[in-house]
C-alpha cells in the first residue's frame, strides 16, 4: 500500500525497467564511449568493470533498500537514517537539478536529429558538421528543448504507475533491441576488428603514470556513478515506490548488470564504427552528432540505421530525463507531506519543470560556448555552461555524496539496511556487501574525488 499518497509501482518489472531507464541514457550511449576513448579502451574497462562490482553494486543495494525502508525521498530518508547526515540527502537532491539543467538541451538534438534522420529515406543527405554547428548556434534550437521537456514532464504527471512505469515498460525493452541491430551492423563493417581490439584487447598505456592512472579512474568513476543514476536521489524514490515483497538483492543485480550490458552495447556500436570510419574516438559530444551520421550517411542502409539509432538514443533519453525529475520531484512531495500538506504532483511537477526550462535555457543559448549569449553564466573560466552542471554533479556531488554514504552504512550504523533486505529474502550477499561498503567503495571512491580535483586544478575535467 503506499503511505504517503505519492504513488508506488505496480511491478517489480515495472520498477526494474524505471530504474534502468533512468540509468540507461546518455550516459551509457554518448558518455561511456566518449569516455572510454579518452581513458584508453581496455584500461577504462577494466577499471570499471571492478568500479561496478565493489562501488556500484554495494550504493545500487543501499540506495533501494534506504528508499523503501524510509518510504522516503534522499533529504527525509537520510534524515531518518541519522539527522547529522541530512545535508547527503539535501546535496543528492541537488544533482538531479543540475543534471536536468542540461539534458533536455540534449534530448532536444536527439530530438531533431530523429526528425532529419526521416529525410534520408527520400535520399536526402546533410553535412553533420555544418547541421551540428548550426543547432547549437541557432536559437530554434530552443523549440526541439521545449518539445523534449513537454514530454518528459506529461510522462512524470501521469504519475509513479500511470506515467513512469508504462513508458519504460515499452521503451527499455524496445530499446535493448534496437541497440543489438545497431551493434551488429557496427560489427560488420570493413575495419570494425580494430574498435573491437580497442575495445577488449588488453593495453594498459593510458595508466602507465600516476596521473594517468588517476585520470582514468576519474573517467571511469565518474562514467559509473552518471550510468547507474547513483547519489542523485532517483534510486532512492525509486526505492520507496518498491513493495515489501521484491528481492532487493536481485534487482541490485539486474539493475547494475543491466546497465553494464547497455553500456558495453553502446561501446560496440561506436567503437567499431568509429574504427571502420577513421574517426577519433574520444570525440565529446562530437562523437554522438558529427561522427555518427558521418557514419550513416556512408553505410549502406545509412536511412534505416540513422533512424534506429535516433529513435534508440530519443528513448534512452527520454526515460533518463524522467528519473532526474522524479528524483527532485519526490523529494519536494515529501517536504509537503511532512509539513500535513497534500502531496500535490502537479503543482511540484510544475516547480521542477520551472527550473528545467531556466537551466536549460542557458545551456541552449549557450550552444557549448559557440555564442556570447549567456557568457556571464560562464563561472570560474568554464567554456561552457554544460562545463558548470557537469562538474557539479556528475564531477563533485555523486562522488562525494556516494563516499558519504557509505561511511554513514558502512561505519556509522552499520547493518541499517540488513532487516529491510533480509524482510524480502536471504541476505546472500552480505558478507561481500559489508566488506565492500566499509573498505573498498569508500577506498575506490576516494581516489575518483582525488582525481575529480586533480582533474580541476589542471583544467581538464
Amino acid at each position: 500500500m503506499d503511505q504517503q499518497n505519492k504513488g508506488q509501482f505496480n511491478s517489480n518489472f515495472g520498477f526494474l525497467m524505471a530504474a534502468l531507464g533512468s540509468a540507461v541514457g546518455l550516459g551509457n550511449l554518448w558518455g561511456f564511449p566518449y569516455k572510454m576513448g579518452l581513458g584508453g579502451g581496455f584500461a577504462f574497462l577494466v577499471l570499471y568493470a571492478i568500479l561496478l562490482v565493489v562501488v556500484g553494486y554495494p550504493l545500487v543495494l543501499s540506495e533501494i533498500a534506504i528508499g523503501r525502508k524510509s518510504q522516503k525521498a534522499a533529504i527525509e530518508a537520510f534524515t531518518e537514517i541519522n539527522p547529522a547526515f541530512k545535508f547527503n540527502g539535501v546535496l543528492q537532491t541537488a544533482v538531479p537539478f543540475f543534471l536536468i539543467a542540461f539534458y533536455c538541451t540534449f534530448g532536444g538534438y536527439v530530438m531533431k536529429y530523429l526528425f532529419i534522420s526521416l529525410g534520408m529515406f527520400g535520399g536526402k543527405q546533410f553535412d553533420p558538421g555544418e547541421t551540428f554547428d548550426a543547432t547549437l548556434a541557432s536559437g530554434s534550437s530552443v523549440i526541439w528543448v521545449l518539445i523534449f521537456l513537454a514530454l518528459t514532464v506529461l510522462i512524470v504527471l501521469g504519475g509513479v504507475s500511470g506515467g513512469i512505469e508504462k513508458f519504460c515498460k515499452i521503451a527499455m525493452p524496445a530499446l535493448f533491441v534496437m541497440l543489438v541491430v545497431i551493434v551488429i551492423r557496427s560489427c560488420t563493417l570493413p575495419g570494425a576488428g580494430a574498435g573491437l581490439a580497442f575495445l577488449f584487447k588488453p593495453h594498459f598505456e593510458g595508466m602507465s603514470s600516476a596521473s594517468g592512472f588517476f585520470n582514468t579512474i576519474k573517467l571511469a568513476g565518474s562514467q559509473m556513478f552518471f550510468s547507474l543514476s547513483l547519489a542523485s536521489g532517483c534510486l532512492i524514490a525509486y526505492g520507496s515506490y518498491l513493495s515489501k515483497k521484491e528481492n532487493l538483492e536481485k534487482d541490485a543485480v539486474y539493475i547494475t548488470i543491466g546497465d553494464t550490458v547497455a553500456a558495453l552495447l553502446a561501446g560496440l556500436a561506436v567503437m567499431p564504427a568509429c574504427a571502420a570510419y577513421g574517426i577519433e574516438y574520444g570525440a565529446g559530444p562530437g562523437l554522438l552528432f558529427v561522427s555518427m551520421p558521418t557514419i550513416f550517411n556512408d553505410m549502406a542502409g545509412g536511412a534505416f540505421f540513422a533512424f534506429l539509432f535516433w529513435l534508440l538514443v530519443f528513448f534512452a533519453c527520454l526515460s533518463s530525463s524522467i528519473g532526474m525529475m522524479e528524483g527532485g520531484i519526490s523529494a519536494i512531495l515529501d517536504s509537503r507531506i511532512k509539513a500535513g500538506k497534500s502531496a500535490n504532483r502537479f503543482g511540484v511537477t510544475m516547480v521542477m519543470a520551472a527550473w528545467a526550462l531556466i537551466g536549460n535555457l542557458i545551456t541552449t543559448l549557450d550552444g557549448l560556448g559557440s555564442t556570447d549569449r549567456v557568457a556571464w553564466f560562464r563561472i570560474f573560466n568554464a567554456p561552457h555552461a554544460l562545463y558548470i552542471w557537469d562538474a557539479l554533479a556528475e564531477g563533485i556531488l555523486m562522488p562525494l555524496t556516494g563516499f558519504i554514504m557509505a561511511i554513514l552504512i558502512g561505519w556509522v550504523v552499520p547493518h541499517y539496511i540488513d532487516d529491510e533486505v533480509e524482510s524480502s529474502s536471504p541476505f546472500k550477499t552480505k558478507g561481500f556487501f559489508d566488506f565492500c561498503i566499509k573498505y573498498l567503495g569508500p577506498l575506490f571512491m576516494a581516489m575518483i574525488i582525488f582525481g575529480q580535483l586533480m582533474a580541476t586544478v589542471t583544467g581538464q575535467l
